[in-house]
């Protein structure tokens, strides 16, 4: 009997990363590819800020096909649903079965993927669903995850944040109430090494930038400046 063949939501972020990981440890199913939304304006994860060129890196050094979805800036619901519709058709059609997420405890969020997705007969997979983020944040860290911080709410978390390693020290400088994998939309990361990873990729943190009420730090490929 054939594994199903599943494909990954993935934000260029350490819990997409993570949920890749345990599915790929999980033995009982091919994880057979990404996808991602990237805003057309910018050329960039949405939120993440993270640019397409390493977006294909991370592909590259997990040896996964990487789909990118296409959106506008700005980017209304109903076209955000109807470029997620063209992505679902194409998947199926190429003998796709499920999608996973790296969602842990929002369960509007959920509840809003599980409503859009009913109709598409996927399975969907939530490995990391309800554990207890603080663990999880030092359990990624030990196992060799590497990360930057690229994005800060500056009304939940200091914006010098951003720019910064995810690691031990600045976990260990979270202030009470910021959760530690940022799942309430404190930070967002970019991850450039850890046991998904055949390789590491080189990076470099650019400009800090403010926008849209958000603080950036623009992560770039370091031999793509030499």
């Amino acid at each position: 009997m054939s594994k199903p063949r599943l494909m990954c939501s993935w934000s260029s972020g350490k819990d997409s990363a993570w949920a890749l990981h345990t599915v790929q440890q999980q033995n009982d199913c091919q994880l057979v590819g990404l996808f991602t939304t990237v805003n057309m304006a910018f050329q960039r994860v949405a939120m993440h800020g993270v640019r397409l060129e390493l977006l294909r890196r991370q592909a590259e050094c997990m040896g996964l096909p990487l789909t990118v979805i296409e959106i506008p800036y700005p980017c209304s619901n109903a076209e955000y649903e109807q470029a997620m519709s063209g992505f679902i058709d194409q998947a199926k059609s190429e003998g796709i079965e499920g999608l996973v997420f790296g969602d842990l405890f929002l369960q509007d969020i959920r509840d809003y993927r599980e409503k859009q997705l009913a109709a598409s007969d996927l399975s969907l997979h939530f490995p990391l669903w309800g554990l207890a983020t603080e663990q999880l944040a030092k359990t990624m860290v030990a196992a060799g995850l590497k990360a930057i911080i690229t994005c800060v709410d500056p009304k939940q978390c200091p914006k010098q944040f951003a720019g910064r390693e995810f690691n031990a020290g600045f976990l260990g400088e979270l202030a009470e109430g910021v959760d530690p994998c940022g799942e309430n939309g404190e930070f967002h990361t970019f991850v450039y090494d850890g046991p998904m990873f055949n390789r590491a990729i080189n990076v470099g943190v650019g400009d800090i930038i403010e926008r849209d009420g958000f603080v950036f730090a623009d992560v770039f490929a370091s031999d793509s400046r030499e």
